[in-house]
């Protein structure tokens, strides 16, 4: 398997993948998700995918919280699928792990197994645009989401640097923001399903703004 492997269309993902339920997680096309894992069943999922093509299918559980061990709670049914090209261990038993973006996916069924973490029959076919590249966000929008992204991390006391904001490709900006910022789950699966790039600079900008107010209030002394 190429260490550096890339997928030029949805015929080049596999028909079934191991699935991942992480309510507050989202993994955009093209971003990255950094993960540590430690829970068994999560553990022999990743050795498994280490061994052959490495794909992960990050889900949220569709009340957007997690469920202990046993449980099969429903999922989403728009889930996105990340290759791992970071894996550390880190001596204690956990991996740590970064998954890189390809695409989005559609779960058709679940597979009946035995293994102790779910899989599923998935369709990437809806989602041609996550394998195009180049898109960009016109400057006043970008602009925009560099000063809302910047004051939002400034209220919520994060130590982010405005010449980090503005310096990263739009893509990545626009993942970083989505992954870190205080949105729901139901707020983040909106921006996962967003129909490309564009639309979802354009509901990031909106939440964001929403998420800034929120949190200056929030931040004002009692009178």
């Amino acid at each position: 398997m190429p260490m550096n492997k890339t997928y030029a269309g949805p015929s080049e993902l596999p028909e079934s993948i191991p699935l991942f339920p992480l309510a507050g997680a989202i993994l955009l096309p093209g971003g990255q998700l950094p993960l540590n894992i430690f829970e068994p069943r999560y553990l022999a999922m990743f050795d498994e995918a280490m061994r052959g093509d490495r794909i992960i299918g990050m889900i949220q559980p569709l009340e957007g919280v997690d469920a202990p061990t046993d449980d099969r709670p429903p999922l989403r049914s728009i889930g996105a699928a990340g290759r791992i090209t970071q894996l550390s261990e880190t001596g204690d038993g956990r991996y740590f792990v970064i998954l890189s973006g390809i695409s989005r996916f559609r779960v058709l069924s679940e597979i009946d197994s035995d293994k102790p973490y779910r899989q599923a029959w998935v369709d990437f076919s809806p989602f041609p645009e996550d394998f195009i590249a180049g898109d960009s966000v016109p400057a006043k929008q970008r602009t925009e989401l560099n000063n809302v992204a910047f004051d939002l991390a400034q209220a919520l006391r994060l130590e982010i640097a405005r010449n980090d904001v503005e310096s990263m490709p739009d893509a990545d900006m626009i993942s970083v923001f989505a992954m870190i910022g205080p949105f729901d789950h139901a707020e983040k699966q909106a921006l996962l399903e967003a129909p490309g790039l564009l639309a979802r600079a354009d509901l990031l900008l909106a939440l964001g703004e929403v998420a800034l107010s929120r949190a200056l209030k929030g931040a004002k002394p009692l009178q």
